[in-house]
């Protein structure tokens, strides 16, 4: 797409580009203009000299001597021009002779090089300055006007050139206007879109971490107006998420202080069979109740990012697992290194292994690089997801097997908290059935 790559897409860009193209359309009239007019004070400077040589060639008749009688000559029959024919100037003698009020019947103009024999005083300056000519050539114009029937005028005059500076002249002029009106405009345009870019700046930290630095409110009134209002905004919204976490907590306090009252009490069970699954109802309230408070604190990490090579991190994941005895597997990679939460990356990366195992029977996994990304891929033997259903697995409290049994599986926040770890690393979770079978989740970050 040409025109949209030409097309700038900042506001500044826009601003200038529309100007310079306004001033460039001026421009082009302008030169037409003058360029029309121009052509006609040529033809008029090229045609005056024969059209006036004529006129007083027939004031001072053959039968009446006078001083231009040499130069026009009157003949019989309609003469013989030789050059190139100049209907331009033959146009415009017609309309000279019409003001002048003179009748002429027919108007015939050409033009040739003559060789003008130069001046004495031509001669020495061009001796001297080593420009040594014999001859000088001219154009030169001849005029045959028929004032009566089967009579004609001829008379001839020095060709008029065009001027060689105007094109340069009007290139400077538009250079000039360009410069007067489009710099100013490039000031105030940066001026402008100083804070508008800190501002967006601000705005897309905001959305990626919950937090941003205040914007500076300078530039024009409106911006100002804007800007204030956005440094309310996000401290009302700043104020709201603090709260929110503070109730978290509490939230988070007060249940775990039950639970952990009801798994002493689990001690005093005789049952062993029920003593174990009581305790693993508190377990998964634990789990259920971390998972919660960890998907609504999403954005708001006060992990802080390092670099970490993704390569070891999953491989340490990885034998965690295989020491607890589950079927997962790693294939080799080289290094991976990228700015990363490691504490999130690894329980992002838990959660697609033990979705694998549950789902699929067994979790194999890769580090890949591609183009400019790093990718954990999470791949399993299972019956995958339909495609219709995606999006929908990314949703919180949503699961495949919709029984509701904790045996097979969680309450449905795991891909919602992996997607929200992966917005917060400005990287993504994508979700793909395997041609050979099973599904592959996969981490992606920018490297």
């Amino acid at each position: 797409m040409m025109r949209l790559r030409l097309w700038p897409q900042s506001l500044v860009g826009q601003i200038i580009l529309l100007v310079a193209i306004a001033l460039f359309v001026a421009q082009a009239i302008n030169f037409a203009l003058l360029f029309r007019e121009r052509t006609r004070l040529e033809l008029t400077g090229q045609t005056a000299p024969v059209v006036y040589r004529v006129v007083d060639a027939l004031d001072n008749r053959p039968d009446r001597p006078g001083p231009d009688r040499a130069r026009a000559r009157f003949v019989q029959t309609m003469p013989v021009l030789a050059g190139r024919a100049r209907p331009d100037i033959e146009k415009r003698a017609v309309a000279m002779f019409e003001d002048i009020g003179l009748p002429i019947l027919t108007v015939r103009v050409a033009q040739d090089e003559a060789e003008r024999p130069l001046r004495r005083w031509e001669r020495i300056r061009m001796r001297a300055s080593g420009d040594w000519q014999p001859n000088n050539r001219v154009a030169r114009l001849t005029l045959a006007a028929e004032y009566e029937p089967g009579k004609w005028v001829v008379t001839q005059a020095r060709g008029g050139n065009r001027s060689p500076h105007f094109g340069g002249w009007l290139i400077g002029q538009t250079l000039i206007l360009y410069a007067i009106v489009l710099l100013p405009l490039l000031w105030v345009g940066r001026r402008l879109a100083r804070p508008l870019k800190q501002l967006t700046g601000s705005a897309q930290q905001f959305a990626r971490t919950g937090a941003a630095d205040a914007v500076d409110e300078r530039g024009p009134g409106d911006v100002r107006d804007l800007t204030m209002a956005f440094n309310a905004m996000r401290g009302r919204i700043i104020a709201m998420l603090d709260e929110k976490d503070r109730m978290l907590g509490a939230i988070g306090h007060d249940l775990r202080t039950p639970l952990a009252s009801l798994r002493v009490r689990t001690e005093s069970v005789e049952d062993e069979g029920e003593r174990a699954r009581m305790s693993e109802t508190i377990d998964e309230m634990n789990r259920m109740l971390e998972d919660i408070l960890s998907l609504a604190r999403a954005g708001r990490s006060t992990e802080h990012p390092q670099k970490v090579d993704l390569a070891a991190l999953a491989d340490a994941v990885v034998e965690d697992f295989i020491e607890l005895g589950s079927p997962v597997t790693m294939t080799d990679s080289d290094r991976a290194v990228a700015f990363a939460r490691p504490q999130q990356i690894r329980r992002a990366l838990r959660n697609l292994i033990e979705n694998a195992i549950v789902y699929g029977e067994r979790a194999h996994v890769s580090v890949l690089h591609e183009d400019g990304l790093i990718r954990i891929a999470v791949a399993d033997e299972g019956p995958g997801i339909a495609e219709d259903r995606m999006e929908e697995m990314l949703e919180p409290f949503t699961r495949l097997e919709g029984s509701r049994n904790r045996e097979t599986g969680g309450a449905g926040l795991g891909l919602a908290l992996v997607r929200a770890i992966m917005a917060e690393h400005r990287g993504e979770l994508r979700l793909a059935n395997r041609p050979e079978g099973g599904l592959e989740a996969s981490l992606v970050l920018p490297a």
